[in-house]
């Protein structure tokens, strides 16, 4: 009851917020004290998520458990609380960022969401409590920098998805194959597939971040870690030789009957339908899939005890398999403009080491800290995946995420398009060029 005052309280400022939005108001109205935490005097601390009790049941009470244990232990901070969907948290940090009334600690994507954000000033950096705190080992490589602008953190990451090839155990073991650790094995566990009528990797590539997945590994393995981000960035190019390599395998694989029959015609749910019902052996997904091969129970037993999964192969020699893709979900933000700075950093801060054993021990969700998998009772698929990301050496961040929005939309139509083999690997690379030279 408490907190349902707390979120009743914040959801009339954040309308007074909209109402009063052009008449300079400030969000004073969350200053009991000017000096929170062991100073004794009060302070309140506006916190704003999007994980709903109705459709995020776990999450949502994982984080009421975390905010009372914070309040227990610092009696003067008083966390009032709001609570939105998705789509209407994207469109509530939208009016509130317009009239600088960002909540005091609230929730953030990665990437180009950030920008218009840190460039308007209303995201704090959070290096110096990264450093006073002593957080920054305990992220998983490649996590923060995904928040990071110019050097300076403006989030804390609190989910980590990573990307991996699933199969089908049984069909496997009916044909003799073992998990491919090169690309060669890869292949020849296709042929095999194909040899005995069976599909061997579902892709819905109607939705083409799906195919892009598979273009990264290519990328990330032949070109290395950088080679992408670099051509992103404009420190590289597309017409780098390894990208437009990376392009040429997905076509090879294309061209040798890989994926199930109209794969640029179908979603990602009917491609994962395809696979979880038997009529493909592998499909590549990202972690946040898991609780599908483990813990779910509307999937049958049978099913999740018949996956496996595996590491992108390395090709042709080359590569790093502990190398990713994949990317943070969601983090932390500390708003520039709060008036209780201090104390939203000390909420900011402990939730973050709060949330992840919780997270993934009761909620199925991979924290972006590292987690010791092996002191929590989990399914043996989670305790290998939390073992990869204790060793990850890189997290190359989705592609579509790192692009602005119309190169990113550039991106995704090439990638159907190349799939489709209506273009060349160079004809790809080269419109690639065109797109991000126009910024």
């Amino acid at each position: 009851m408490v907190k349902m005052k707390a979120i009743s309280s914040f959801a009339a400022l954040a309308a007074l917020g909209l109402v009063a939005a052009g008449c300079g108001g400030s969000d004073d109205a969350n200053v009991e004290g000017s000096n929170g935490g062991d100073s004794g005097e009060s302070a309140t601390v506006e916190f704003m998520h999007l994980w709903p009790q109705g459709s995020s049941a776990e999450h949502h009470r994982i984080v009421n458990e975390i905010i009372e244990d914070f309040e227990a232990e610092n009696s003067n901070i008083t966390i009032d609380m709001q609570v939105l969907s998705n789509e209407q948290y994207k469109d509530q940090m939208t009016v509130l960022s317009s009239s600088n009334q960002l909540p005091d600690v609230g929730m953030t994507w990665a990437a180009g969401y950030l920008d218009p954000f840190v460039n308007g000033n209303q995201f704090a950096p959070l290096n110096e409590l990264l450093e006073e705190e002593g957080l920054r080992d305990d992220f998983v490589a490649g996590t923060l920098e995904a928040y990071e602008k110019d050097g300076e953190t403006y989030g804390l990451p609190l989910e980590l998805n990573t990307v991996y090839v699933y199969y089908n155990q049984a069909i496997f073991d009916e044909h003799g194959l073992e998990a491919p650790e090169t690309y060669d094995e890869l292949e020849e566990v296709i042929n095999t597939l194909d040899e005995n009528n069976v599909e061997p990797i579902a892709l819905g590539n109607r939705d083409r971040w799906t195919g892009s997945m598979w273009y990264m590994y290519f990328a990330d393995r032949i070109g290395g870690e950088d080679a992408l981000n670099s051509a992103i960035d404009r420190s590289g190019s597309f017409e780098d030789p390894a990208l437009v390599e990376a392009a040429a395998k997905v076509q090879e694989l294309v061209q040798n009957d890989s994926f199930v029959s109209g794969f640029n015609g179908l979603a990602d749910e009917e491609a994962k339908s395809m696979f979880m019902n038997d009529q493909a052996a592998m499909y590549m997904i990202a972690t946040w899939d898991l609780p599908n091969y483990t813990t779910n129970e509307d999937v049958p037993q049978e099913f999740r005890d018949n996956v496996g999964y595996f590491k992108f192969p390395t090709v042709d020699g080359e590569g790093d398999k502990d190398s990713f893709v994949g990317g943070p979900g969601v983090g932390l933000f500390v708003s520039e403009n709060s008036d209780v700075q201090d104390e939203a950093k000390q909420f900011a801060s402990y939730f973050v080491n709060e949330w992840g054993e919780r997270a993934v021990s009761e909620a199925g969700v991979i924290p972006a800290t590292v987690v010791d998998g092996e002191e929590l009772e989990l399914p043996d698929m989670y305790v290998e995946v939390l073992e990869d990301l204790n060793q990850a050496t890189n997290l190359t961040l989705y592609a579509d995420v790192q692009m602005s929005a119309s190169v990113a939309q550039t991106h995704l139509d090439l990638i159907q398009s190349l799939f489709g083999l209506e273009i060349t690997p160079e004809e790809f690379a080269e419109r690639h060029e065109e797109a991000l030279s126009q910024e």
